[in-house]
């Protein structure tokens, strides 16, 4: 039996619509079309086959020479600005929401924490593909520390970088603020880490720094980079469009499963 999955569509499209860029995929209704039955395919099958297995790892000699920094590099965002030009020494994260006991922590405690290092392929809605070596602490074990209230269904990823809301991009009824999110099981996963650090060394702002996420089993766009705040939420539709992140409210699918 042939398994309809995201990673196999991305080469479906080589000549065409799903290789064109975020834009041209977010405007074609074929694509979007398409794209969702994979998605309703792909989310059944992975949680009926286990919600937590593994997407595949590598080892450092398959590292890929570049990892390509993609969508914002270098957000201008104020606060963050201060927060990077600051060595982010008073950067916090915050996990609130649904949760008895909210969390603040700093760059410092995220990287004292006990962390995970995976070695994983970071899959493009735009048909690239890089392997990379990630570090950085579970968000599962975080969530329970937190208290996750018995209502929480999802967790947002509320992010620095912003694309201005430009109609290019969505149109002006969006604030343009970077966000993401995930239901449980995938915030339990033990490949959802918040990492801190790319290939041995401290993310850099083009790439997500002080920390982004990883969320192996999902394309790049679920990737959240410039993570400001994790919020446990019953559900997402209060915020901006309703469909779970920036690229979402675009025409993009919420499960973007590999």
């Amino acid at each position: 039996m042939t398994i309809l999955t995201r990673r196999s569509l991305i080469g479906v499209g080589a000549g065409g619509v799903l290789l064109s860029g975020c834009d041209r995929l977010a405007e074609s209704t074929r694509a979007n079309d398409f794209v969702a039955m994979a998605e309703k395919a792909t989310y059944g099958w992975q949680r009926l086959i286990g919600g937590q297995t593994l997407a595949q790892e590598f080892t450092p000699a398959d590292i890929s020479p570049v990892f390509k920094a993609n969508g914002s590099t270098d957000p201008k965002d104020d606060d963050y600005r201060r927060h990077a030009d600051a060595g982010f020494a008073n950067w916090k994260l915050r996990i609130d929401g649904l949760v008895r006991r909210p969390l603040s922590l700093s760059i410092a405690d995220l990287r004292a924490l006990t962390a995970r290092t995976q070695i994983t392929r970071h899959d493009c809605v735009e048909g690239w593909s890089a392997i990379g070596q990630w570090t950085g602490p579970q968000l599962g074990p975080l969530l329970k520390a937190a208290g996750l209230l018995p209502a929480a269904r999802y967790v947002v990823f509320h992010c620095a970088d912003t694309y201005g809301g430009e109609i290019s991009k969505g149109g002006a009824q969006s604030s343009g603020r970077y966000y993401e999110s995930i239901d449980l099981n995938d915030a339990f996963h033990p490949q959802t880490i918040i990492a801190h650090s790319l290939n041995g060394k401290p993310l850099t702002v083009a790439h997500g720094a002080p920390c982004r996420m990883r969320i192996e089993r999902q394309l790049g766009y679920k990737q959240a980079k410039y993570v400001m705040r994790i919020e446990a939420v019953d559900s997402f539709s209060h915020l901006e469009l309703g469909k779970g992140g920036y690229w979402e409210d675009r025409g993009y699918e919420w499960y973007a499963g590999i």
